[in-house]
């Protein structure tokens, strides 16, 4: 493929360029705002204030050390208030470009500072998901450095702030509003392709559509996600996060979207089981830590060059109120036809956040959360049918639809500077309804399925100090308990009778306790730890032939290792092991025989590599190495789905990432030009077609691009590539009849897009732009029993409108 050698040339030359997406502080600091901070050591008034402004705010505990300070009450900017906390000691704040400040004694201001938490910063955070930024002081290490802050935002992941992706034992990319709306992206899986080692493919019948979500990490199988965590504000995405872990339907959009963290390896031990594809955390948009009124809308009109048209809405209203309470209402939809024919869409997506601040080192906050969807889904087509319209409908009465209401609450106790307590209670409700039509047997099949999950997850952390190292130790539990029917039935497309009823009654009960060290020594962040899981998972049928009840037990250690080296303020090296766990899901058990005997799946990863974030070149380079025992997969063609062991398979690749800003004092000040790569070889180890790929994956993506900001202008053109992939263990290469079967072309679309945004009112801003713009036609493969060829969306304009109150 053209555009993959260019993208692969440009990896060699660029030498170690890119690391994930850095994220910027965002808050706007000129306005002034109210506080009520009181008095004590400065260590702990400058984390409180850090908290409450909202701001990454990092300073060195022997610098502080001894002092103490009023507190701050009355109302300042960000810059007074912190100004006036720092009067009367020779300690001075200097601003860093997009990240807070950085607080130093007069010896040290003359010199560069170190970026917040790369050569480690003691930092006060804002408040994220809902949860309270963290106000814990920094120890002092072995070094002039200092040890970042003990926890962030109840995460061990982090805010996604620039000093917590810096000195992240993994590889990890951030995607901030402000990439995503750049991107041009009409939907989540459009966003993902931007990051390395991720594939966003369509082996489904809601390939194109609003419900399912499809994305797969380093090789593995990107069927409705389910080998890779997705958690929506920490809380786990799927409707049976262990009995179901996939993404049938994806109670998440675009619109209301802070950040999309991925982490590609290194969070097993926080967030396991079933993350051998790497963890990712959607954070919806945060709660304003001003008074007033904050507020947007912005709306998008998307025109297909063939199928239809849609709009696409969005919302935010949110304060801070003087007594503490702080409230936001986030609200997406989108309503309209997609690019096949018929395929109309439709999405809610309402929630209500809240935060309590009960003191300046505690608080409660929950989200009240609904989501709810329908989608037309055409199927595939046979290779004569998209020869003679690949945008034709042949199935014009199938759909998927669904809902998800969601309550969680959450307390947060930064007790003392070196210790914190966070207690998380959820529960949400899932359904799910699909009606396929089979033409053959003269019927619809419907397979609705319903869900509940309650959840509990308390969580210590100990900062101790011990001789020349630093030791944040944390103990975590969560207990998941999930309930749920699985119903199958047919009704006769002549009499509307209903036949062939089948319930299957599910519930699983999980614990889990982990621990973890992140230990600080000088200018190493070592963190050993690991997960228990103990699952005991139940499923009884009714109206089945069979009425035996499956009863499953397994229990299973994760150990995992990351280790960071802070070479510099702007380098990090990074190496880990960890190790995932997967039961057999519901739908699975009902293959199980003693002669297809499941068993769990077990993955153990290995990755090494570097990432660099300077001023004006940010990098990452990662190599690694996956090896399953005892992978997964479903019977193509088989309706109900079959499932059997595929055996081992050894995943093994590099991921490449760089941006460059051009200087701002030369000739090309404003251009950002932006690359991406990764080569991934999956293979089987055993059986019959052991040496051959493994089913849909491309060895090669990438994505190459730049981005020039002129005044109130931005212009932005990039390509998107992946590599050709099979659709069956066998590899096969010679298209099958009916299309669900052969070898899936490779293919590249370039997408542009002019922004414009609006002096009289900041945050405003308008957008044109051409997804496909040479408008390529490409497919992938659906391999359900409604399977063939599934045609990519073919040239889309589209014009947006934000507004900003």
């Amino acid at each position: 493929m053209t555009a993959l050698t260019a993208l692969t040339a440009c990896a060699l030359a660029g030498g170690a360029l890119h690391a994930s997406s850095a994220v910027a502080q965002s808050a706007p600091q000129a306005a002034v705002r109210a506080f009520d901070i009181p008095g004590g050591s400065l260590a702990q008034v400058l984390s409180a204030y850090g908290k409450a402004s909202g701001i990454t705010l990092s300073f060195r505990p022997e610098d502080v050390s001894g002092l103490s300070s009023a507190g701050l009450q009355g109302s300042f900017t960000v810059a007074d208030g912190l100004e006036h906390l720092l009067a009367g000691t020779s300690l001075r704040a200097l601003p860093q470009p997009g990240e807070g400040y950085v607080v130093r004694a007069p010896e040290a201001a003359g010199a560069a500072p170190a970026a917040a938490g790369t050569a480690s910063a003691a930092n006060a955070s804002a408040s994220a998901s809902g949860t309270a930024g963290t106000a814990a002081n920094a120890s002092a290490s072995a070094t002039s450095s200092t040890m970042e802050a003990i926890q962030v935002s109840g995460s061990w992941l982090g805010t996604g702030l620039q000093n917590s992706v810096q000195s992240f034992g993994g590889a990890r990319t951030l995607l901030r509003r402000e990439d995503i709306a750049d991107s041009g992206a009409a939907s989540v899986g459009d966003v993902l392709r931007r990051v390395p080692g991720v594939q966003i493919s369509g082996s489904t019948s809601a390939t194109g559509s609003a419900v399912g979500l499809h994305v797969g990490i380093r090789g593995l199988n990107p069927r409705n996600s389910f080998r890779t965590t997705m958690l929506i504000d920490g809380i786990p995405m799927a409707m049976a996060p262990y009995g179901q872990p996939n993404l049938v339907m994806s109670p998440v959009s675009l619109g209301n979207i802070e950040s999309i963290d991925v982490v590609r390896g290194g969070g097993a031990v926080r967030y396991g089981p079933q993350n051998v594809g790497g963890v990712i955390n959607f954070k919806t948009r945060s709660i304003p830590t001003d008074s007033g009124l904050t507020a947007d809308a912005s709306a998008r009109y998307n025109v297909f060059s063939k199928g239809g048209t849609n709009t696409q809405y969005t919302t935010f209203l949110g304060t801070q109120m003087d007594n503490g309470l702080g409230v936001a209402l986030l609200y997406s939809g989108m309503d309209g036809q997609e690019w096949r024919d018929g395929s109309h869409d439709r999405y809610n997506d309402v929630a209500l956040k809240w935060r309590y601040e009960i003191s300046p080192s505690s608080e409660i906050y929950g989200k009240f959360a609904h989501y709810d969807v329908k989608s037309v889904t055409p199927g595939g087509l046979t290779p004569a049918q998209y020869r003679d319209d690949p945008f034709q409908n042949t199935r014009p009465t199938d759909y998927w639809k669904g809902q998800r209401d969601q309550v969680d609450v959450g307390y947060l106790n930064t007790i003392s500077d070196t210790q914190e307590f966070e207690l998380r209670v959820y529960h949400y409700d899932s359904s799910r309804e699909s009606r396929l039509i089979n033409v053959a047997q003269k019927r619809n099949d419907f397979q609705p399925r319903n869900n509940q999950v309650l959840g509990i997850e308390p969580r210590y952390t100990q900062r101790i100090e011990w001789g020349p190292t630093t030791h944040d130790v944390t103990v975590g539990y969560r207990y998941i308990h999930e309930t749920g029917q699985d119903k199958r039935y047919s009704e006769s497309l002549a009499t509307g009778a209903q036949t062939g009823r089948t319930v299957f009654d599910n519930s699983t009960s999980a614990n889990s306790i982990y621990v973890d060290d992140r230990i600080a020594y000088g200018d190493w962040r070592i963190t050993p730890g690991v997960r228990y899981e103990k699952i005991d998972t139940d499923r009884e049928p009714s109206g089945t032939t069979d009425s035996t009840s499956f009863k499953v037990k397994n229990s299973k250690g994760l150990p995992s290792l990351n280790i960071a080296y802070l070479v510099s303020p702007d380098l990090t090296l990074y190496t880990n092991y960890s190790t995932s766990f997967g039961a057999v899901q519901y739908t699975q058990l009902n293959s199980m025989s003693d002669s297809n005997p499941l068993k769990p799946e077990i993955a153990k990863t290995v990755e090494a590599g570097l990432r660099y974030s300077g001023e004006q070149v940010h990098s990452e380079l990662t190599v690694f190495n996956l090896r399953f025992d005892n992978q997964i997969l479903s019977i193509p063609g088989t309706n109900p789905a079959v499932f059997r062991n595929l055996g081992a398979t050894t995943h093994n690749g590099v991921e490449f990432a760089a941006d460059y800003d051009f200087d701002r004092s030369g000739p090309l000040a404003g251009l950002n030009l932006y690359a991406n790569y990764t080569y991934v070889r999956a293979i089987q180890k055993s059986g019959d077609d052991s040496g051959k790929d493994v089913p849909f994956y491309s060895r090669q993506t990438g994505t190459l691009g730049g981005r020039y900001s002129v005044k109130q202008w931005a212009f932005n053109l990039f390509t998107t590539a992946q590599s050709s992939q099979y659709s069956d263990t066998a590899n096969t290469v010679q298209e099958s009849a009916d299309g669900i079967n052969g070898r899936v072309p490779g293919f590249s679309v370039w997408n542009a897009q002019v922004s414009y945004k609006l002096q009289s009112r900041p945050g405003s801003e308008i957008q044109v732009g051409v997804n496909n713009l040479f408008d390529r036609r490409y497919y992938t493969r659906n391999t359900d029993s409604d399977g063939g060829r599934m045609v990519g969306a073919p040239r889309m304009v589209y014009v947006q409108a934000r507004i900003a109150y």
